[in-house]
């Protein structure tokens, strides 16, 4: 437990005094950002580097084999004596701050501990060791955090790949890794990254969102949730599609989650994020080579050995290379409603990615037989995009009706229509059903899961912050990805 959260244990008065117009906030409103506590403390990282080296000098060479609550009652009773001696006028409070910025600095990952805390946050760019980004609820701004040098930044990256026995050198500067809480983490170093060590850390929700909270945030609504429910407890095989950070991941888990706990799951990844809640579950995730460039173990030959091992379906975290015709080939032989994701711009883009992928990984199949391929296995394809106000949001749900000569027949049952920009910068938009039956209907009334036609009828289903008018325009016509 950090000092912060020992101290938090205090309870503050709760009534306000008189006169007062709000209760006193509790410990942990009050808590200083380490930007502030340097604007207070002059030298704050010369006093940080004193203690830390005193620390190491009481430790000894037994500072490998002492617990981390040695460790922080030590590093406490070094910041009151420093305060002491140098005569710092400074309040318990600032003193256990100070304290647990060297905690952070000693055990954690330094400057970005306070930013993993913080629930707003959900991803961190580390540009070098004197620029930090953060996105908060969508929108990316700098933070005032900094790292002393390249030097602690690089001690903060060696703590984080070591956690899961990766590494990163100059032989082999880039590395994806995970942070104990889920959260996965991209680093390169020099020389690839000129201006010093780079950090992309984005963050998951320590508790696993489920369908309501999207429909909360925007991301789709209650008749699109109950619709894309049906088709995966109906085993209708999907795909996620999107941009860069625009929701998939989280998408595919909240989807995955309808899945009966009754079925055994197996999940790919190759760097494992999905949280699952089914009993019989495996997660699988690649490996990349040691030292000596072996032992390496791609998503590909993860999912040709998950067929293997008796599922009923098959979650890869996301296809873009060789395993997308493995994918393929598991969704047509008998695992229906196993899922993925694909990064595309629009469900015919997907469609064309993933025949542009099955031929990267070296397939002499002919075109017509990879399309043949495709519908085959995949049925529904989920579109989400990240909007200029940065929500993510469904855009399309589509369904793939069969391939008429050479071309794969692709149809939108429900689309996100943006209609403008408010004031605010929030972007204005409904949902909106294009009035299309979907073909699978019988599988699902098949699979006891009878949705009803008439909301198919509906247009304007749900309105999104901000827009006060129902979205019009006439119904979607079946597209066609060549």
């Amino acid at each position: 437990m950090l000092l912060v959260d020992k101290l938090n244990k205090g309870k503050l008065p709760e009534k306000p005094d008189k006169g007062d117009s709000a209760p006193l906030p509790d410990l942990s409103s009050l808590v200083v950002k380490p930007q502030n506590i340097a604007a207070r403390i002059p030298n704050v990282d010369a006093i940080k580097r004193t203690i830390h080296e005193r620390l190491i000098a009481a430790l000894g060479q037994n500072s490998d084999t002492v617990s981390s609550d040695v460790i922080q009652r030590r590093i406490a009773e070094l910041t009151d004596e420093y305060c002491d001696e140098a005569k710092l006028k400074l309040t318990k409070h600032d003193r256990a701050e100070l304290a647990e910025l060297i905690l952070h600095d000693v055990l954690g990952l330094g400057p970005l501990e306070s930013l993993l805390e913080d629930p707003e946050v959900s991803e961190i760019m580390v540009n070098g060791p004197k620029t930090i980004f953060t996105e908060r609820r969508g929108r990316i701004g700098q933070s005032e955090l900094v790292f002393e040098n390249e030097r602690e930044l690089r001690k903060v990256i060696d703590r984080i790949v070591a956690r899961i026995g990766r590494r990163v050198d100059e032989s082999s500067p880039m590395v994806d890794a995970r942070l104990p809480d889920g959260s996965r983490v991209n680093i390169v170093i020099p020389p690839l990254a000129v201006q010093g060590s780079s950090i992309t850390i984005r963050k998951f929700s320590r508790v696993p969102y489920k369908v309501q909270d999207l429909v909360n945030f925007g991301t789709l609504n209650h008749d699109m949730a109950n619709f894309i429910r049906a088709c995966v407890r109906s085993r209708i095989s999907m795909v996620v599609s999107g941009g860069t950070g625009s929701g998939k991941t989280t998408t595919l888990n909240v989807l995955s989650n309808f899945i009966p706990d009754t079925e055994r799951v197996v999940t790919v990844e190759d760097t494992a994020e999905l949280q699952l809640r089914q009993r019989n579950l495996v997660t699988l995730e690649a490996r990349s080579a040691n030292v000596e460039g072996r032992g390496a173990i791609a998503i590909r030959d993860l999912v040709v050995n998950a067929l293997r091992m008796r599922p009923d379906r098959i979650v890869v975290g996301e296809c873009r290379a060789a395993e997308t015709l493995d994918m393929l080939q598991a969704m047509n032989t008998g695992h229906d409603g196993s899922m993925t994701t694909v990064h595309a711009n629009s469900p015919k883009d997907a469609i064309n990615r993933i025949e542009t992928m099955v031929i990267m990984g070296g397939s002499d199949l002919p075109f017509q037989a990879i399309r043949e391929q495709i519908v085959g296995g995949i049925t529904l394809l989920v579109q989400q995009a990240r909007l200029r106000d940065g929500r993510r949001v469904v855009t399309h749900i589509s369904e793939i009706t069969g391939i008429n000569g050479n071309q794969i027949q692709l149809q939108d049952i429900c689309l996100f229509d943006q209609t403008g920009i408010d004031e605010e910068g929030n972007v204005l938009g409904a949902f909106r059903w294009t009035g299309v039956v979907p073909k699978l209907l019988p599988r699902l009334k098949a699979n006891g899961e009878d949705f009803a036609t008439d909301v198919f009828g509906q247009s304007g289903l749900q309105v999104i912050e901000g827009q006060t008018g129902r979205a019009g325009g006439d119904a979607a016509q079946g597209a066609t990805a060549d």
